[in-house]
């Protein structure tokens, strides 16, 4: 797994996604889901691309249970986009890399950075 993206838990979920200063895009996901390993080099790959920009977090829906009830996950992979604390945008499925991208420029855009190049406080 890259660097750039975290493993988060039932017990650092608050601190590193809902307490973070940038946009998080969270992967909900399993080891068993087949589709969440198509996804997966996706993830990293947007990751890389928007380090800086935004933080990017795997839960393992087996072992955060709490966290998969709290957020009613029913599907994975699911991708949550959570700003400020609030989730703000939402994909369910294994999607292509492009509407990840797009899902996080209408995100950043309105927290006033430039995807291509512009930084977020």
């Amino acid at each position: 797994m890259a660097d750039s993206v975290i493993q988060v838990s039932d017990s650092t979920f608050d601190s590193e996604v809902l307490q973070s200063k940038v946009p998080v895009l969270v992967d909900f996901w399993a080891e068993w889901c087949g589709p969440c390993r198509i996804v997966a080099p996706v993830v990293e790959e947007v990751a890389k691309q928007y380090q800086g920009k935004v933080k990017v977090a795997k839960v393992d829906v087996d072992q955060n249970q709490r966290i998969a009830a709290q957020y009613s996950i029913r599907s994975i992979p699911s991708l949550y986009v959570f700003k400020g604390g609030k989730i703000v945008e939402q994909i369910v499925g294994a999607v292509p890399k492009h509407q990840i991208i797009s899902v996080l420029d209408g995100v950043l855009s309105t927290a006033g950075a430039s995807p291509s190049g512009g930084t977020a406080a």
